[in-house]
């Protein structure tokens, strides 16, 4: 099925907002075996959004329109909606409720513009949006389904999982019993990755199995999509494959679908009655704000240290200039230690970034030292990353997390990854 997705407004066409809407809509069609073909962005103007609606009726089965459903005058979705099905505009008193509804509940006034969000070409199929007041709707524009979607992501997301995807499903004739499974790892490179797992979609013979990536350093995304008549077939099409995908990549899974590899740690640190304490340099605190918000995270993150130099965490978790060293991994071990005893923590993760001096560009580096310390056992390890000054603040992160997951785990916290780099 040829699916297009047209994104409207000034401000996504001017890159004012970055498009993740659009990211988010091809990214989801792709897990459930749906291919966008073509992408279109257009301002609020009547002119051009009518040419896109009657262009993209012409070439596509199915057409998401994103945006343009609000109350204001450049929200302009329904009109040229109904002029390009050759239909009229009228009130739909059902959502006229619905929105009157929705603001009684929170005790405000419906503001008299929002009615024109319940004006809906005659020959409308609406599409709930359970979370907001912009009614979604479907209708046919020349020979292609268009399904009409608000721009605010969380009503976007929602309605695009409950309403449009089991349509498009239900058009496209595939079948409608998908599973993604995920894996999300840290060290390997997606062309890596692509390699180790090659011949894995084959253990089932039937095409079932679609094998993908989505890459966002530090970690990349392995993605299998299984179809199947009903679950118990798609859980025995899956069991062998992804038997195999752990196997291959073993120790570099961090997590599985939604588990995080934060979520990992707090979850097994809390399973002990541990505590954690960190230290990072560099960082800015992001190890820190990867754990701490985390739901169950006050009995277990015990506190954490940001500074700029070896000299403040020396001072932050009293030890003299002398015990804290130059950077090495004796003094990382030695911060680790004392982290651990100032803040009372049974575990604690030090990670002290040691930044190359000059312009930020590709060949820019970083080491990374890291240590792990527990009342019996300290753990450390020293890695060299280069890149731009982004890469190496999130690779520190992202190896300090992965390494304290491997240390609680019985894993090898020294393995090397594909981003590390010889001096």
């Amino acid at each position: 099925m040829r699916i297009e997705i047209i994104c409207t407004g000034d401000e996504v066409l001017s890159g004012k907002i970055v498009n993740s809407n659009f990211s988010h809509m091809s990214q989801r069609l792709e897990d459930v075996g749906l291919t966008v073909r073509w992408g279109t962005t257009v301002g609020d103007d009547r002119e051009a959004l009518f040419n896109a609606f009657v262009e993209a009726g012409g070439r596509a089965d199915a057409v998401i329109v994103n945006g343009g459903l609000g109350p204001t005058v450049d929200d302009l979705s329904q009109e040229i909606a109904a002029k390009a099905a050759g239909v009229e505009l009228a009130l739909n008193e059902e959502w006229l409720t619905r929105m009157e509804s929705f603001f009684l509940r929170r005790s405000r006034v419906m503001p008299p513009n929002n009615r024109k969000q319940a004006m809906l070409p005659t020959t409308a199929e609406i599409l709930d949006n359970p979370v907001g007041t912009a009614c979604g709707f479907a209708l046919d524009i020349g020979k292609a389904r268009f399904l009409f979607t608000p721009g605010v992501p969380r009503e976007l997301r929602r309605m695009l999982e409950e309403q449009v995807i089991p349509r498009l499903l239900a058009r496209s004739g595939l079948q409608s019993a998908i599973h993604l499974k995920r894996f999300h790892s840290y060290g390997l490179g997606e062309s890596h990755v692509d390699t180790l797992l090659a011949g894995v979609e084959d253990l089932v013979g039937d095409g079932s199995v679609k094998l993908g990536f989505r890459s966002h350093y530090p970690q990349l995304e392995t993605k299998l999509t299984v179809r199947g008549t009903d679950r118990a077939d798609i859980e025995a099409k899956l069991a062998p494959v992804q038997a195999e995908v752990r196997k291959r990549l073993g120790n570099f899974i961090m997590a599985e679908d939604d588990q995080t590899l934060e979520g990992i740690i707090l979850e097994t640190l809390a399973g002990r009655g541990g505590t954690l304490a960190t230290v990072e340099t560099f960082t800015g605190g992001l190890i820190a704000a990867r754990v701490a918000h985390l739901f169950g995270a006050e009995p277990v993150f015990a506190g954490g240290v940001v500074a700029r130099d070896l000299r403040q965490v020396g001072r932050a978790v009293d030890l003299d200039d002398g015990t804290a060293g130059d950077m090495s991994l004796a003094a990382a071990e030695a911060i680790a230690r004392a982290a651990r005893v100032k803040l009372g923590a049974s575990h604690a993760l030090a990670v002290l970034v040691d930044l190359d001096e000059g312009p930020d560009r590709i060949d820019f580096g970083g080491t990374i030292l890291l240590a792990i310390a527990t009342k019996t056992d300290t753990a450390s390890r020293r890695a060299r990353i280069l890149g731009g000054r982004d890469w190496v603040r999130l690779g520190a992160v992202e190896m300090g997390l992965d390494c304290l997951r491997r240390y609680l785990l019985g894993l090898p916290v020294n393995e090397r990854i594909d981003f590390e780099k010889s001096d």
